[in-house]
């Protein structure tokens, strides 16, 4: 017999004589002569309640089964006379595939702390917020490539493991095969050319550079996966392992890449709404009760573009005490970008053209000599979701901009390259996947929007 899903189950059209369903026991109530366990497989968030009469075979399992037990049912799928399903299994088998010891089982029918949950980060997509939550994630990963190959974008595997910085900021994390302690008789400390592969290795901080290799080859591509900083930041915001979605476009200028990202963002949003409204429901009643208002004004209104010249005007004029002092020349901070997006707009904001000192050294250097073709997408209650640029095509700019941050040319003559073979404009950006989710959710926490989160002094599971 071939296994039912809960989902399925739950959206029958007809009742059945016979399914199967595995799952695991979320709770169990016992009255005269019944026994009523609901089921959940994670397919979706509604449990599937089983019925098992005192006086059918299935009973004889009974005593073995507390909550978190892994069971397999056979029997009859049946409309339901309760107020809150459609569908309920009587049971005519019971199996226990995996008992859950009663005393010592965490999970119980009571709302748990967030912090509590990361601590049982294993057992916690069994609680309905949290499976909910990494459904929602998975599609909207998928929503990500679905969009890219509508478009004709090519999905580029980025390495890693890196001998760039991409950033040019320095926070990366070290890769070697180096000991920590030398071993007596050789040198008290070894150097690059000793190491796995000869030179420097770190974990990427981003694919970006790569992108741009193969959109001058293939035209337009994105990467997305992993990406690192060691970036001692312990906050809501922040993780040290965080996956970005990176598309790269090649004959493009800041116009167009302001484009993408305001399709990219409506176009997730809206499949999201569309795919997970059950799960989102959740997060709108729990967590976050004008979720779906935001959502909608994200999904369907126009966003607004500002210069980054005006938007620090506009800070100024707010009569805000703000934490961090608003200056030209200054990097927005997120209780600047909240007050644009949650107050003087109401809306998602994209800033561009930023001085040149507080961007990347790969930016375009726009005419003015003093500003980059650099935009943010600013979204409410997250801040900056999305940060891109037109990338500086130009080989002599490029030459002088390695140099003003310090970064020898010699390490990135395969990037230089680029611009002696067939330059061409071309621009990017990266979103922050986890950001996005905080978004689409309600959720406040990084390290709730991620499956296992990698932070300060926190490496578990």
């Amino acid at each position: 017999m071939r296994r039912t899903r809960v989902l399925e189950a739950l959206s029958s059209t007809q009742a059945r004589d016979a399914i199967l369903v595995k799952g695991w026991v979320r709770t169990r109530r016992d009255a005269k002569g019944l026994s009523f366990l609901e089921i959940n497989d994670g397919s979706c968030l509604k449990n599937l309640q089983v019925i098992v009469d005192a006086a059918t075979p299935a009973a004889a399992a009974l005593d073995t089964i507390t909550t978190g037990a892994a069971v397999e049912v056979e029997g009859a799928l049946v409309a339901s006379p309760g107020k809150n399903q459609q569908w309920e299994v009587h049971a005519n088998a019971l199996q226990l595939l995996g008992g859950a010891d009663p005393d010592s089982y965490p999970l119980q029918k009571k709302r748990h702390t967030d912090e509590f949950l990361r601590s049982i980060a294993h057992l916690r997509p069994r609680t309905n917020k949290y499976g909910a939550l990494f459904r929602i994630r998975s599609e909207a990963a998928f929503a990500v490539h679905q969009f890219f190959r509508q478009r004709g974008f090519h999905h580029l595997h980025a390495p890693i493991i890196t001998g760039s910085d991409c950033e040019g900021a320095g926070e990366m994390f070290r890769v070697t095969t180096l000991p920590v302690s030398p071993p007596p008789g050789t040198p008290e400390r070894a150097g690059a050319a000793d190491d796995f592969f000869g030179k420097e290795a770190n974990l990427t901080v981003s694919g970006q550079l790569e992108a741009e290799l193969f959109a001058c080859s293939l035209g337009n591509v994105y990467t997305f996966g992993p990406t690192f900083r060691a970036e001692n930041s312990n906050t809501p915001r922040h993780a040290a392992e965080f996956w970005m979605i990176e598309p790269e476009m090649a004959f493009a200028d800041l116009q167009d890449d302001m484009d993408l990202g305001e399709d990219l963002v409506r176009g997730l949003v809206n499949h999201v709404l569309e795919h997970c409204a059950a799960d989102l429901e959740l997060f709108a009643r729990f967590v976050d009760p004008d979720l779906m208002a935001n959502l909608r004004t994200i999904a369907e209104e126009s966003y607004v573009r500002m210069p980054y010249t005006e938007a620090i005007a506009v800070l100024q004029r707010s009569g805000k005490a703000f934490q961090f002092p608003v200056a030209y020349g200054v990097d927005l901070q997120t209780e600047h970008e909240r007050y644009l997006t949650e107050e003087h707009c109401k809306k998602p904001v994209m800033v561009y053209n930023y001085p040149k000192e507080i961007k990347s050294f790969y930016m375009r250097l726009n005419d003015d000599g003093q500003t980059v073709a650099a935009m943010d997408l600013l979204v409410p209650r997250i801040g900056e979701l999305i940060g891109g640029s037109q990338r500086e095509e130009r080989l002599g700019v490029l030459e002088r901009r390695l140099g003003e941050f310090d970064l020898r040319p010699q390490d990135y003559w395969w990037y230089l390259d680029i611009r002696r073979f067939g330059t061409a404009p071309h621009a990017g950006f990266g979103l922050g996947f986890e950001r996005f989710l905080m978004m689409v959710t309600g959720v406040t926490n990084i390290r709730d929007v991620i499956p296992f989160p990698r932070t300060p002094k926190h490496l578990e599971f």
